[in-house]
C-alpha cells in the first residue's frame, strides 16, 4: 500500500486515501511542480489471487480510456507497472458519487436527474459512435461522479468492451445486478448500445424514486406509483429504456436524448395545457399579440443571458471547428469576465485558447497575432453600442496575480516550443516578452529570458564582429543550457522532453561556436546525460516525443563529433 507523503514515479506526492474497492485503493496525489492534483489507483499484486487476470482487465480499461476525449470522462495520464503493484495515474474528479447523494438525501430532484440523464446520454452517444463502438455496461449511481459545478463524470471502465458483431463471448454476467440488462446474464444475445440504454434507465429510476433496483423487490415500477408528482413523460421514458426485449427500447443514445429533451411534450399535464391553448385560439387578437410580445421578450432576455454566460461561450469556443469563429468566441469569453483564466488555460470540461492554438503542434505567425492582441487590449461593445478597449490582462493581474503569471507563462511556452519562425532568437524573443511577467512564480521563465538575451547579444556582436564579446556570450549561453538541463529534472515527463529537445536543437544550431568555448567532450557528456535520462521515460503516450528526441540526439552528437575532428 502506498504511504501518505510518498512519491510515485518521483513526481506524484500521495496526499491521502480517497477510496477503496475490493482490489484497489485510490489516492489523491499532487504533482507539486505542475501544481495539479491527480488520482492514483493502485492494485497490489499481493492482494489479488489471480493478478495477471486482473491486470489484463486493467490494461483493457486503460487502453479504452486513453483513446477517449470527452468532457464527462476522466483522462488516463500514466500507467506504472512495478514489482509490487499496478498503478494508474488519472484525472482527479472532485465531488462525490450519485450513490452517496442517494444515501444522504434519498430521491433526487427531477430537474437535476433529467440534467444528469442528458449528460450521461451525451457520453454514451460518444462511446457508441467510436470505431469500433464502446459498450460501457455498468451504468449505476456509484459510477457517476457529481462535480462541484453540478456536472457529472462517468468513471470505472472495468467492464466496458469494444463491440464486435456476432461476438457472443461477452454474454457472461458483467455489470451490477439490478441495473444490468437481461442480455448481460447470457442466453439473450450479446450486449450492444441498447444494453447501456437499459442500464441508464435503471439508474434514472433509482435517482428519481430513491428505490434501489438491486434490493427487494428487485423491480422497476412506474415511477408515479412511488411519487405521483413525478412527470408522466419521464415515466414513459424510463419504462421504455428498461424493456426486457432490446428491440422495444430506444435504439440509440441520440433517440433517447431527443426523448429527454422533449419529455414534457409527452407529459399528461403538458397535453392538458395544449388543449387549453387550443381553446384560447379564438381569443381577441390583442391577447394573442400580448402573448407573442411576452414570448419575444422572453427570447431576447434568454439571448442576452446566453451572451453573458462565460461557461457557455467557452464551451462553444472549444467545440467550434472554424478557427476564426472559435478564437473570436474565446475573446468574447475573456472580455465577458477578464478575471478568470479558463478561457486562456481551459478547465476540466473544455480546452482553452492556448491549447486550441497549439493543438496541431505549431503556432503560426498569423495564429500568434491572436495572442499579441491580448497585450493591446480587446475591443468590447458596451450595451449602448459603443466600442471600448478592455485591458483584459491588467484586469486579470489585479484580480488574480498567480493566475496572471500562469497565463503569461503558458503563452511564453506556446511561443518557445511551437512558434514556427525560422530564426531561433526571434522565437526566444517572442517567448521572453511573456516570460518576463512570470519570473516570480516560475524561476525557469527567468532562465528562458536570460537565454533570449544571450541570443540577441550574439546576433548583435556577430554583426559588429566583436569577437571577444561574442565568445563571452556563447560561454554564458552554454552555462544557461547546463542549468536548464539540470532544472528540467524537476518537471513532468512531457515538459522534460520538450526542454531536452530544445537543448539538443540549440546545441545542434550552435555546434561550432560551442565547440570553440567549451571542450567537445563536455558537450557530448551533457548530451549523453539527456539520452540516459530519456531512457527512464516509460510512458507510452510519450513514445513519439522520445523517438524525436533520440533522433535529435543522434544528429547533434554527429555534428559535435565532426567539429571535434576538424579541430584536431
Amino acid at each position: 500500500m502506498l504511504q501518505i507523503g510518498s512519491l510515485v514515479d518521483g513526481k506524484y506526492k500521495i496526499l491521502n486515501k480517497v477510496g477503496q474497492g475490493g482490489m484497489s485503493v485510490v489516492y489523491l496525489a499532487m504533482n507539486e511542480k505542475a501544481n495539479k492534483q491527480w488520482a492514483v489507483k493502485e492494485v497490489r499484486k499481493d492482494g489479488v489471487l489471480d493478478f495477471e487476470a486482473v491486470k489484463q482487465g486493467l490494461v483493457a480499461e486503460t487502453d479504452i480510456l486513453k483513446r477517449l476525449d470527452h468532457p464527462y470522462l476522466p483522462s488516463i495520464i500514466d500507467v506504472i507497472d512495478t514489482d509490487e503493484s499496478f498503478i494508474i495515474i488519472m484525472d482527479y474528479i472532485q465531488g462525490n458519487s450519485l450513490n452517496k447523494a442517494l444515501d444522504e438525501f434519498g430521491a433526487q430532484p427531477q430537474d437535476e436527474v433529467i440534467k444528469w440523464a442528458k449528460q450521461l446520454c451525451d457520453v454514451l452517444g460518444y462511446l457508441h459512435t467510436r470505431t469500433p463502438p464502446i459498450i460501457y455496461r455498468d451504468m449505476k449511481p456509484a459510477n457517476v461522479m457529481l462535480k462541484p459545478d453540478g456536472n457529472i463524470s462517468l468513471i470505472d471502465f472495468g467492464t466496458a468492451r469494444e463491440y464486435k458483431e456476432k461476438n457472443l463471448a461477452d454474454t457472461t454476467c458483467l455489470g451490477t445486478v439490478g441495473y444490468a440488462a437481461p442480455e448481460q446474464f447470457g442466453g439473450m444475445g450479446q450486449t450492444d448500445a441498447r444494453t447501456d440504454i437499459y442500464c441508464l434507465g435503471a439508474t434514472l429510476y433509482h435517482l428519481v424514486t430513491g428505490k434501489n433496483p438491486c434490493e427487494p423487490p428487485y423491480e422497476i415500477r412506474p415511477i408515479r406509483e412511488i411519487n405521483p408528482n413525478l412527470s408522466s413523460g419521464l415515466e414513459r421514458i424510463i419504462l421504455k429504456c428498461t424493456q426486457r426485449d432490446p428491440n422495444d427500447r430506444y435504439q440509440s443514445a441520440a433517440e433517447l436524448m431527443y426523448a429527454l429533451e422533449h419529455y414534457e411534450e409527452v407529459d399528461d399535464s403538458y397535453r392538458k395545457k395544449q388543449k387549453r391553448k387550443l381553446a384560447l385560439f379564438l381569443a381577441p387578437v390583442v391577447l394573442a399579440l400580448l402573448f407573442a410580445g411576452a414570448s419575444v421578450w422572453g427570447y431576447l432576455s434568454a439571448e442576452k443571458q446566453r451572451t453573458a454566460d462565460y461557461d457557455f461561450i467557452l464551451a462553444e469556443a472549444a467545440n467550434e471547428s472554424d478557427p476564426t469563429t472559435a478564437l473570436n468566441r474565446y475573446y468574447e469569453a475573456i472580455t465577458t469576465d477578464p478575471t478568470r483564466t479558463d478561457a486562456y488555460l481551459g478547465n476540466d470540461d473544455f480546452s482553452g485558447m492556448i491549447d486550441y492554438l497549439t493543438r496541431d503542434g505549431e503556432l503560426t505567425v498569423s495564429e500568434s497575432s491572436w495572442l499579441s492582441c491580448l497585450k493591446a487590449g480587446l475591443d468590447q461593445k458596451g450595451s449602448s453600442g459603443y466600442s471600448s478597449t478592455v485591458d483584459v490582462l491588467e484586469e486579470l493581474r489585479a484580480a488574480d496575480p498567480s493566475g496572471y503569471e500562469q497565463v503569461c507563462y503558458e503563452i511564453g511556452e506556446a511561443y518557445l516550443f511551437y512558434y514556427s519562425v525560422p530564426v531561433e532568437k526571434d522565437r526566444y524573443a517572442a517567448a521572453a516578452t511573456w516570460f518576463q511577467y512570470a519570473k516570480e512564480g516560475y524561476p525557469i521563465a527567468d532562465m528562458y529570458c536570460q537565454i533570449s538575451a544571450c541570443l540577441q547579444n550574439i546576433a548583435k556582436y556577430e554583426k559588429s564582429e566583436q569577437h571577444a564579446k561574442l565568445y563571452e556570450e556563447y560561454q554564458s549561453l552554454w552555462s544557461q543550457i547546463l542549468k536548464l538541463k539540470t532544472d528540467a529534472n524537476d518537471f513532468d515527463d512531457d515538459l522534460k522532453l520538450r526542454i531536452w529537445n530544445e537543448i539538443t536543437n540549440m546545441i545542434q544550431n550552435n555546434a561550432k561556436a560551442f565547440c570553440e568555448v567549451t571542450p567537445p567532450e563536455e558537450i557530448l557528456a551533457a548530451i549523453d546525460e539527456i539520452s540516459a535520462d530519456s531512457e527512464k521515460i516509460t510512458n507510452t503516450f510519450l513514445e513519439k516525443s522520445v523517438s524525436t528526441l533520440r533522433e535529435n540526439i543522434a544528429a547533434t552528437t554527429n555534428k559535435i563529433l565532426s567539429y571535434a575532428e576538424t579541430a584536431e
